[in-house]
């Protein structure tokens, strides 16, 4: 059976700790490929000033490029529709079909409210979860999310990724600020910023 993982965010910027965290869930899980897709409507960001999606989209395309199966994909930012989780799964579900397990990877701030997201619960019944952790970083909420979520018939994994201590917003600051952010993000994606003057 085909394992298939599934990523998705607002990626503005795409940054380390976000392929850190698709990798290891890879490497983790055994996952055969990973969808990497930048959200075109977020639900959770209608009223947010973000960046325009085709250029999220590229930056996240120079982040996996060279990533062993990591793919990046259009599906969200190609569609009208406000970007809900589950109508992204049910389509890769749909289009990859019954011999392929979808794999939904997040963060723990965005796990810990799963179930309050449009068919949140069923979300959580329907696919597999993998949480990416941060050593004692809200490690009791997510202990407790989790215990609650399995109850209602979840199946979560967690993963070990490796930690990148920074954040999109901190990003876009140092950015405005003229600051480098070699550190956090790879070299063809700060030249991206950079010469489209994004975050400016």
């Amino acid at each position: 059976m085909q394992k298939i993982g599934i990523m998705g965010g607002s990626f503005d910027p795409v940054h380390n700790g976000h392929i850190a965290l698709a990798e290891a869930a890879r490497d983790e899980l055994g996952l055969d490929r990973v969808f990497v897709i930048p959200a075109g409507r977020q639900p959770f960001k209608l009223d947010k000033k973000m960046t325009p999606p085709e250029q999220r989209y590229e930056m996240v395309r120079l982040a996996c490029e060279g990533k062993k199966d990591l793919t990046v994909s259009d599906f969200e930012i190609k569609s009208p529709e406000i970007s809900y989780t589950k109508n992204t799964l049910d389509a890769f579900h749909e289009k990859f079909g019954e011999d392929t397990e979808i794999y939904f990877i997040t963060g723990t701030d965005a796990f810990i409210h799963m179930n309050t997201w449009m068919c949140g619960e069923e979300l959580l019944r329907n696919y597999r979860v993998v949480v990416g952790t941060r050593p004692g970083y809200r490690t009791q909420e997510l202990t407790e999310a989790a215990e609650r979520f399995e109850k209602l018939g979840a199946s979560i994994s967690r993963v070990n990724n490796r930690q990148i201590d920074i954040s999109a917003t901190e990003l876009r600051e140092m950015a405005e600020a003229g600051l480098p952010l070699g550190k956090y993000v790879c070299g063809a994606v700060e030249r991206y910023i950079r010469e489209n003057g994004l975050y400016k």
